[in-house]
């Protein structure tokens, strides 16, 4: 896959690589060009340990929180609210072991501060379950072994998901570019590609 193609998959979880790289190239430049102009940079730099109220949806239910605005919101959600599906991985929007849903797209929980999610509704692998039945995307995974350690496996679903809502029928090609933002180390990807595949005829059938 070309560097194109990695920016714009990374796009739809929040920043792309590229793009922070390019904002925090900008953001030297012109602090360089403030610096020429005599120019002073804000006096007033707000406290990144200042708690803030907010309320995020996750799953269907309303959270009231009094977070830092520095707090991802992988951390709200594994450490204050104990959804542990939601996995850390690598913390950088490499892995995709931490994706969720956010109003139906798949977004990097890691890339995500708390307090940008507010007013979205929020889903994790937890939401996906049916009370106590699984989805139909993690029943896909289960029928077809997509897996092999695990640990991948919740943000596998969870963005199998995405792509199931923006797109029923994908074909295998658009299967692949679909779960490209997720990687799985054990090798598993021939079987996680049935399993969506597999998921899209399952939720086609009402199941």
């Amino acid at each position: 896959m070309s560097d194109d193609e990695r920016g714009d998959r990374n796009d739809s979880r929040g920043i792309s690589r590229r793009g922070f790289i390019t904002t925090v190239g900008a953001g030297a430049l012109g602090a360089a060009a403030l610096s020429r102009a005599g120019a002073s940079p804000p006096s007033v730099v707000a406290d990144a340990a200042e708690p803030t109220p907010i309320a995020l949806r996750i799953n269907g239910r309303l959270h009231k929180l009094l977070v830092e605005p520095r707090w991802t919101l992988l951390f709200v959600i594994r450490d204050l609210l104990g959804l542990t599906g939601t996995k850390v991985g690598c913390e950088r929007g490499e892995c995709g072991a931490c994706t969720v849903l956010l109003d139906g797209k798949p977004r990097y929980a890691c890339l995500t501060l708390a307090v940008e999610a507010q007013g979205a509704e929020i889903t994790t692998l937890e939401g996906l379950m049916h009370g106590e039945e699984l989805g139909p995307v993690q029943q896909a995974f289960l029928a077809e072994d997509a897996y092999q350690c695990g640990y991948c496996t919740p943000g596998q679903i969870v963005a199998a998901e995405g792509l199931l809502r923006a797109n029923s029928d994908p074909s295998q090609e658009q299967v692949r570019i679909g779960m490209s933002g997720n990687l799985c180390r054990c090798g598993a990807y021939a079987h996680i590609f049935k399993a969506v595949q597999r998921a899209a005829a399952l939720r086609k059938a009402g199941r």
